[in-house]
């Protein structure tokens, strides 16, 4: 049995974001095929919450913060750690990027990367802050033996910027249940009695908060729910305290409880996904599958999370005018079309055996595809044909919307 050390997340079971969540499905879907062990924060469980092994794997908790500039820290530690014991270093995200090429020197371990989305380009992030992460990122993909993109979108940049084939794995969603309302319910939040839009997200400035309230502070016939932790940055707070006191907008406080965050998703008329960065957002693919209609904002990840479906804003003005337009005919359908799509695409079977065929290639000659290398055999008629030719120069259209290719 192989041993798996998993790094890069703040622990399981998830409690705390999208790389959590795919680990806590990864351990359930693999249970009895691989020795797992999780790098686990002790900044997130109390200590009568750190039992040593947790759906057969095993849990090993640091001192360090899975989040912010400690990340580095957390990460590296972890895979020096990881390399005395584990034949595969699943890591989740770039931040300790830079161990990589020394393992790799001195080791015969198989690392497997999930670079996440473009961290560098959070704005939360000082210059030369943004600078090692890109950096980390870059090295943590050239050096990794696989590396994984959650997102078409993600794919085409490591292949313009890295030259390399990423292999391609989104986030499942089917542990989402529709939640029906009950009259109980009512009691802790009225607003569940009338139509009301949803979004639940960390509170910064990628996931366009600040937008999304200010339309809806114009349209006091459409009542907004918010969940995020807005005490968390003085991006938050700020929005916190401009929009408290507004009657038709409600902010509340995280909610960790599955059952209960469904059951608030499950009854909302549409929900607003904001998210401007990162590849397939989780929040996102779940809202998907319970089968709620979406307006997301208009970036190239959302768009390929979604197959360029739904309906999309770029601006204030835009998404008060989509508000404010959009028929129930039209509720409907897109409704229709994200729980098709979820079924297909994001289910955690689906997910953990993509991730265990990876992880049973390494051992049987898996090598990296690169990008021109694989085009070198394709006649340059048939990529002009193909409309391929702009994987042979950097025009970094990833940036840009979907079909700005």
């Amino acid at each position: 049995m192989k041993k798996i050390a998993i790094i890069g997340t703040a622990g399981a079971p998830a409690r705390y974001g999208g790389f959590e969540t795919l680990v806590h499905h990864l351990v359930q879907q693999w249970k009895g095929k691989y020795d797992t062990t999780i790098y686990c924060s002790k900044h997130y469980y109390e200590p009568h919450e750190r039992p040593k092994k947790w759906e057969g794997a095993n849990l090993v908790y640091l001192p360090f913060n899975a989040n912010g500039a400690q990340s580095i820290i957390y990460d590296i530690f972890s895979m020096l750690h990881s390399i005395f014991y584990a034949d595969v270093l699943l890591v989740l995200g770039v931040s300790g990027g830079v161990a990589i090429p020394f393992i790799k020197l001195f080791t015969n371990k198989k690392i497997i990367v999930n670079i996440d989305g473009l961290e560098w380009r959070r704005a939360k992030w000082g210059k030369w802050v943004k600078r090692f992460l890109k950096f980390s990122e870059y090295l943590a993909v050239k050096f990794s033996d696989a590396d994984i993109t959650d997102n078409a979108a993600l794919k085409r940049y490591t292949a313009i910027n890295y030259q390399t084939l990423s292999y391609l794995v989104a986030y499942g969603a089917n542990h989402v249940k529709p939640r029906p309302s009950i009259p109980e319910d009512f009691n802790k939040y009225p607003f569940l009695e009338n139509e009301y839009a949803f979004k639940v997200c960390r509170i910064e400035p990628e996931n366009n908060v600040h937008i999304i309230l200010e339309s809806f502070l114009s349209l006091p016939d459409k009542v907004l729910v918010v969940v995020g932790n807005w005490d968390n940055s003085e991006y938050g707070k700020d929005l916190k305290q401009q929009y408290a006191k507004v009657d038709h907008i409600l902010l509340l406080d995280p909610i960790y409880n599955q059952d209960e965050l469904d059951l608030l998703r499950s009854n909302c008329s549409l929900y607003i996904h904001g998210h401007s960065a990162g590849g397939t957002n989780p929040s996102l693919v779940e809202a998907m599958y319970l089968g709620l209609p979406i307006i997301a904002f208009d970036v190239v990840y959302n768009r390929a999370t979604m197959k360029d479906q739904g309906i999309y804003f770029s601006n204030t003005e835009d998404l008060k005018q989509k508000l404010n337009t959009i028929t129930s005919n039209q509720l409907k359908k897109l409704s229709q079309q994200m729980t098709s799509l979820a079924s297909e695409f994001y289910t955690w079977q689906v997910i953990a055996d993509k991730y265990d065929l990876l992880i049973k290639s390494l051992f049987h000659n898996y090598q990296k595809s690169m990008v021109m290398s694989s085009l070198s055999r394709v006649p340059s008629d048939t990529l002009r044909e193909l409309k391929l030719s702009h994987l042979k120069n950097t025009l970094k259209f990833y940036q840009n919307h979907y079909n700005h290719e």
